[in-house]
């Protein structure tokens, strides 16, 4: 058995759905600002917001995946950076308490949906009774993930937190993951990865020497991939991760 399991987040454990092409969004976010004095329409802003998130992502190129022929961006940009800029090029200084909540209301006004998957608590409190070590390990932005593993219930769950806008790396890139075994101290043959993305969960835990779990939670990019992960449920069936997680070795548990 393991004694450590990393795990991703959305699309793992946590069922998220956004959308930021809605009008309302853009138009919303131009009201806020302008109330601070930073005055944009909702056309302006959104191609502002657009405009400096690619310049900062291009700064962070690092050639090209050979999974998905696609370039591969070494770190995560930070997007609280991104709304304190939007504030600065209209020659408003914001407190840091602004800029925090300029990127909450983003986040809330584009999330249509977030929520456990089934068998979630149930997963993380077998472990945590079983004496494993729990990590997450999420392609994501703390500005909103932290805020939203407490408004979900399951922060006090892990052991630690790596998420890839407070580091220079994200996942795929091998050096993420050896950052969170190396500062934990943890064991590659003790430790399995678990997570939804071929590419980012599993070719990654495969480049570090680890095992992995996959799980099909039926992403666009999982369509007829082939994942070459140590265990496999191809129809997100989060039972049955329970079972493997947390079963008797005749269930095949890890």
């Amino acid at each position: 058995m393991y004694k450590n399991y990393i795990f991703d987040l959305y699309g793992t454990l946590v069922d998220l759905h956004t959308n930021e092409d809605k009008p309302y969004l853009w138009k919303k976010m131009a009201t806020l600002y302008s109330s601070y004095g930073a005055s944009y329409t909702s056309t302006e802003y959104r191609q502002a917001y657009k405009r400096i998130c690619e310049q900062k992502k291009l700064r962070l190129l690092n050639g090209v995946s050979q999974y998905t022929n696609k370039p591969i961006i070494k770190g995560e940009i930070e997007l609280l950076k991104v709304f304190d800029q939007l504030f600065v090029d209209k020659g408003v200084t914001p407190k840091p308490e602004e800029t925090s909540m300029a990127a909450q209301t983003f986040r809330i006004l584009s999330t249509s949906y977030i929520r456990l998957y089934d068998q979630v608590i149930a997963i993380l409190e077998g472990l945590r009774s079983k004496g494993k070590k729990i990590y997450l390990l999420s392609n994501a932005q703390s500005c909103f993930t932290r805020r939203e593993l407490v408004m979900l219930g399951i922060e006090q769950y892990f052991d630690d937190i790596f998420i890839s806008s407070d580091w220079e790396h994200q996942k795929p890139d091998p050096a993420f993951f050896e950052q969170l075994l190396l500062q934990n101290g943890l064991d590659k043959k003790e430790t399995i990865m678990i997570g939804n993305d071929p590419v980012s969960d599993i070719e990654g835990a495969n480049a570090v020497g680890l095992d992995s779990l996959f799980i099909n939670s039926g992403l666009p990019a999982q369509k007829d991939q082939v994942v070459n992960s140590t265990y496999c449920i191809s129809d997100g069936n989060m039972e049955q991760m329970k079972k493997i997680l947390l079963g008797s070795k005749t269930e095949g548990n890890v």
